[in-house]
Order: structure tokens, then sequence, then C-alpha cells
């Protein structure tokens, strides 16, 4: 099995994409998803952002309260450096727990579905493939003012965040444009996933997987067996 890194900026239609690809049975690993549960209460992560920001970012039932300490990150980048600090190495055992039982279980590939990919660059040493959500800064601003509410200056102020999408585009292998309309995204989709799965990559990654598991006294027995047939 090989990996591929999925990301975008924020309102650039990743998730639409994430989605697509999950309809066309491809194992997706949401790092949002992953990220939500490692700082439920009781876990090491929730324990170290309460340390460090305090009660009053936390609701009634204690649960940690997402907006408000966004308003904070976003707002002071020691902080959001600091948050990631806590949350990030949490977030990347929990998902090699699940890239193991996608392994186990035979899959070709898994696409990691990762809004800080290119940021933190932890995970792309590991990644056969790269794939930016791609839209023009535009329509980035008023789809994400539309979709949380936002003034134009809170929205500047989430984007400014994260790395420019121009840059992102630039470091991925595969591209999908997604300024125009969801048929056009789909499209592009559709001709990722045919790429996907039409890649021998899978037999490399597993080749050497079999040979740590079975060191290389075991290959080196398998050849002599091949050799002396």
């Amino acid at each position: 099995m090989y990996l591929v890194g999925l990301t975008g900026g924020i309102a650039s239609g990743k998730s639409t994409v994430s989605s697509m690809l999950r309809e066309l049975g491809c194992p997706i690993i949401d790092a949002d998803v992953v990220a939500r549960k490692v700082v439920e209460q009781h876990t090491l992560a929730y324990s170290r952002i309460v340390y460090h920001f305090g009660p009053e970012i936390l609701l009634e039932n204690g649960e940690i309260d997402r907006q408000k300490l966004g308003q904070i990150i976003f707002a002071n980048e020691e902080k959001r450096k600091l948050l990631n600090s806590i949350t990030h190495p949490e977030i990347h055992k929990a998902m090699l727990k699940e890239i193991l039982f996608y392994f186990l279980r035979g899959y070709r590939y898994v696409v990691l579905d990762v809004p800080l990919l290119f940021e933190t660059r932890r995970l792309t040493q590991f990644l056969n493939h790269t794939v930016v959500v791609y839209c023009d800064p535009a329509t980035q601003l008023l789809r994400l003012m539309q979709r949380d509410g936002l003034t134009q200056e809170q929205a500047e102020q989430r984007v400014a965040a994260q790395m420019p999408l121009n840059e992102k585009r630039g470091l991925a292998n595969h591209v999908i444009e997604n300024s125009g309309g969801r048929e056009d995204t789909h499209r592009q989709v559709l001709r990722l996933h045919t790429k996907l799965e039409d890649s021998m990559d899978f037999l490399l990654v597993r080749v050497i997987a079999i040979a740590a598991t079975a060191g290389l006294g075991g290959i080196l027995l398998y050849a002599a067996k091949i050799l002396l047939s």
C-alpha cells in the first residue's frame, strides 16, 4: 500500500474532493476528524491545551470550544505554533494506526486528508503522491465568508494564517482546480482516481514491507531455493 496526501486551503474545496474520492471507494483518513478525537476530554492533548490556554477555552460541558480557541490562534502566531506542537504528534500517531489497519486489509493505497500537509512537512517524506485542491484567492475568500459568516477582515486573517495556495500548488504532484463548478471538479477527480488505481507504486511498498518482516536471512533463503530448484 502506498500513501496519497490530499491538501488545500481553507474553503478551497478539499472536503468536497475528499468526499468524491470516498464515494469512488478510496479509503480516506481525515486529519480533521482525527484532530477532534485526540483533543477529547481525558486525553493527553486535551490536558496540555487546557494547561497552556486556560479553562476559559472550555464549553460548559468541559469540551474545548473550537471557535474560541480558533480566534486565539489565528490572532497569535506563537500560540498557533504552540497548539500545533501539542496536537500534531498525537494526530500523526492516531493516523499511523489507521494506516496500518488499511494496510492489513490489503488496500493498494490510502488517502491522507491533511489541511497543513505542506506547512508541517512531517508526512510528505512518506507520500508517493500529493494532491492540492486549488481555487483562486477571490473565490476562496468569498466562499469562506459565506460558509462561516465572517467579515472580510476575519476571512483574510484566516487565509493569511496558511501557506498560500499558489505555493502549495507548486509543491504538489497533482492539482484539482476547484474555482469552477462541481461537475468540472468531479471530472478532474475521476481522472485522478484512474491514475491512482493504475499506479503500481503499491507493489514496491509491499515488497519492502515483506522484506522488512521476513528479514534479510529469509530473503536469501528464498533466493537460494529458487536457484537450487
